[in-house]
């Protein structure tokens, strides 16, 4: 199968499945995901007098590929302010770690409502065209909203296996950037990690490819910049997921 892509093979390895990043590489709901996050971050260090200023650097370097209350966390930690982590039952707007996550979780989940999401072209494109060579493929995201967005963007069909937040709080594994999450999509799709290919657009997401023995990992660059990417494990980067189609 190793035909179906335009990419160069890794000596010793074949590229006989793909495991994909959802938001960012699927869809473009890591800008909705960026904004909301930007939005309670601001609201709430202005309440909280916390300083300096949420900027999108904090989103790129704390918050981009994690799961959920990770990134609260890390983004709260890098100001000096630690709070209880709580449950994910939380009120939104409890101060905990899972309250203030829950904030910006219910305006995520508005926008996607109201506005809904269709998935970049390529990304799509690249989707069919492994689906229809009989490459197997999985959705492996951080976000506890992956069925909904997949089902927004009419992908559901395409993905039996979807390891997502939901996931590391079921199974207790542990998220990106460690590489459980696209180990696991591995064993569910019955494949090696040394022939399953890692597509990614967050540092964290590069970083779990790198650390697993993965045949590839892929950078897709949605903004966060090409270099950093491959300095964060990614072993090429894209622009756009087409690029790859054999």
């Amino acid at each position: 199968m190793t035909s179906t892509w335009t990419i160069p093979p890794a000596p010793g390895r074949t590229y006989r499945a793909a495991l994909f990043d959802l938001d960012g590489v699927l869809t473009p709901t890591a800008e909705v995901h960026m904004k909301a996050w930007a939005a309670m971050f601001t609201e709430y260090f202005l309440r909280h007098g916390i300083t300096p200023a949420y900027t999108d650097a904090d989103y790129f370097a704390y918050v981009d590929g994690k799961p959920r209350y990770d990134g609260v966390d890390a983004c709260l930690r890098s100001r000096g302010v630690e709070l209880p982590w709580g449950d994910p039952s939380d009120p939104p707007g409890a101060e905990t770690v899972c309250g203030i996550g829950n904030v910006k979780n219910d305006a995520f989940m508005a926008v996607l409502r109201a506005e809904g999401v269709a998935p970049y072209p390529g990304s799509a494109k690249l989707v069919h065209h492994l689906r229809a060579t009989g490459v197997p493929v999985a959705v492996v995201s951080s976000s506890r909203n992956a069925t909904e967005v997949l089902a927004a963007a009419g992908l559901s069909p395409e993905f039996e296996v979807v390891v997502d937040g939901n996931t590391v709080a079921t199974e207790g594994i542990a998220g990106k950037p460690a590489p459980d999450m696209f180990e696991l999509a591995a064993r569910r799709l019955g494949v090696a990690t040394a022939d399953a290919v890692v597509i990614e657009d967050a540092f964290s997401g590069v970083q779990a490819g790198a650390a697993g023995d993965f045949a590839l990992v892929v950078g897709v660059d949605r903004g966060a910049g090409a270099q950093a990417l491959l300095d964060n494990g990614a072993d090429i980067v894209v622009n756009d997921l087409e690029e790859l189609m054999g």
